[in-house]
């Protein structure tokens, strides 16, 4: 190892962004590991790695004894008799060639110097580079996008598998666009842009790494109102729930957090641009902004919109609200397949009832009419009925 080594650790920290320093560790590790199997021990050994100049020196440190003990070596053509020489032992002879004032029980240091070794060492290195490089680029790749989590990204279809699934390219690798994640409708052709909310990142087996990625998630919507409105961005509209029906309609609830700001309208935008450019990206999904209210009532009565209400009651500890509306308005306020009334509930966590103004007369008709036959029964009985009924 000389200066080519380091030239090539250079070109690979410029070209894969991975530190110089965990490239050499690697070397090291790489050194350890072909001493290890050569003397099988690392533990009276010290590398010393020249970072400028990719030399490198093993210094042994060994026990002076009188006479190394060799065993029997079965395969006669070995050269590198050392290969069966005790790693932690030197005769006395070989000692005094470094110190002549050692004894037997001494220590002395030893540099290691093998053609074989250093061979085989270079080979390990070379090795142990490649590895932390895949090694340091599945971590960089797993960072990047872990710290995309619960964000939009945007990627290019590649194909669609026969069973619907698409392959997205995002960037420095690829994920599927499952089935279940997909907008029911929604025609994907190569080429595509498509915007992708990455619903989590985890770490596979062997290094890999699972991106999930969805066009389903409320969150979504939520992350593409961040993107086009600049009070949401800037944290002077918030939002606080949302509930969604992907690909048919949504309901979001919003709230100003500074005085005389409209959430409902900065969300719109003037002529609807910046609902329009949602809409557009989420395949002409019906959005619904209402205000936010800490009324649970109110909150209810904004969330049936575009419904008008007549009045309305709620148990916030019962979590249920009973609503009353028009005739007119019933469809509206329930929506085609109760879609209308089921997105108010999600997005309030209030279970809703609601009815007309003639269906709430016709409920109280007849609830005072059995309070009055209740009533009533009890002033038709004989007061003898009355005691014997008691006992």
């Amino acid at each position: 190892m000389n200066k080519e080594l380091i030239a090539a650790i250079e070109l690979l920290e410029k070209e894969n962004g991975i530190s110089k320093e965990i490239m050499f560790e690697a070397v090291e590790k790489s050194l350890y590991d072909e001493y290890r199997n050569q003397f099988n021990t690392v533990e009276n050994v010290r590398i010393t790695l020249d970072r400028k100049t990719g030399d490198f020196h093993i210094y042994s440190d060994r026990t002076v004894v009188e006479e190394v003990i060799i065993p029997e070596i079965k395969d006669k053509n070995k050269k590198d008799v050392e290969k069966y020489v005790s790693g932690t032992e030197i005769s006395l002879e070989d000692a005094r060639k470094i110190d002549p004032n050692c004894n037997v029980g001494d220590t002395v240091t030893v540099e290691v110097k093998s053609e074989e070794f250093s061979r085989k060492a270079a080979k390990n290195a070379k090795s142990g580079i490649v590895q932390t490089i895949r090694t340091e680029e599945k971590a960089a790749l797993y960072n990047e996008y872990h710290s995309k989590e619960k964000e939009i990204i945007t990627g290019i279809v590649q194909r669609i598998d026969e069973n619907g699934n698409v392959l997205v390219d995002i960037g420095r690798t690829q994920t599927v666009l499952k089935v279940q994640d997909q907008v029911k409708g929604e025609v994907f052709n190569r080429g595509d842009r498509v915007k992708l909310y990455v619903a989590s990142v985890n770490q596979g087996e062997k290094g890999g790494m699972r991106i999930r990625v969805s066009r389903t998630a409320p969150a979504l919507v939520a992350r593409l109102f961040e993107e086009e409105v600049t009070e949401i961005k800037d944290g002077i509209v918030e939002i606080m729930g949302i509930a969604r029906e992907a690909g048919s309609r949504t309901k979001m609830a919003v709230r100003a957090k500074v005085p005389n700001v409209d959430p409902v309208g900065a969300c719109v935008g003037i002529n609807g641009s910046r609902v329009k450019a949602i809409v557009n990206e989420l395949g002409n999904e019906q959005i619904d902004i209402i205000e936010w209210d800490e009324n649970p009532a109110q909150l209810i009565v904004n969330a049936l919109s575009p419904a008008k209400v007549v009045s309305a009651m709620a148990d916030d500890e019962e979590k249920k609200a009973q609503i009353v509306v028009s005739e007119q308005q019933l469809s509206l306020a329930i929506g085609k397949s109760g879609q209308n009334v089921r997105l108010a509930a999600k997005l309030t966590g209030f279970g809703i009832d609601i009815k007309s103004e003639a269906q709430m007369a016709e409920a109280d008709a007849a609830k005072s009419s059995e309070e009055y036959d209740d009533e009533d029964s009890y002033a038709d009985v004989e007061l003898d009925d009355v005691i014997e009924i008691e006992e």
